[in-house]
């Protein structure tokens, strides 16, 4: 795992998964202020496993509420076309239109999001 810092939030760049539950999410989290101070996290849905796109599992939102309990903005850079479920569609649509978690296409409109 790289961290990149861009506009005080850092970006995590991984060819392994990062997140697959609620303690490595937690991980990241302690990972990312120890080492950069910051409390804003992009990061590629590959990164994530992907039962958290399932919201059957609960982890989605497990995982999500650690990071507004630790007031930790985050990110999840992709494509989300890519999944017909309208329970995913709806859940990543509330999301963009709260303050602490949002899901993009690409790294310009991170750094909006989370600057705001």
């Amino acid at each position: 795992m790289n961290i990149e810092i861009k506009n005080d939030i850092a970006i995590i760049h991984s060819d392994t998964l990062v997140i697959t539950d609620t303690n490595s999410a937690l991980d990241l989290m302690a990972t990312v202020r120890y080492e950069t101070g910051l409390n804003r996290i992009a990061i590629q849905k590959s990164a994530l496993t992907e039962e958290f796109f399932t919201l059957s599992t609960k982890i989605a939102g497990e995982i999500l509420q650690k990071f507004v309990n630790y007031h930790t903005k985050l990110a999840i850079i992709g494509d989300f076309s890519v999944y017909e479920s309208k329970a995913l569609k709806d859940f990543i649509y509330e999301c963009n239109e709260g303050s602490h978690v949002f899901f993009v296409e690409d790294e310009t409109e991170v750094v909006r999001k989370l600057s705001e």
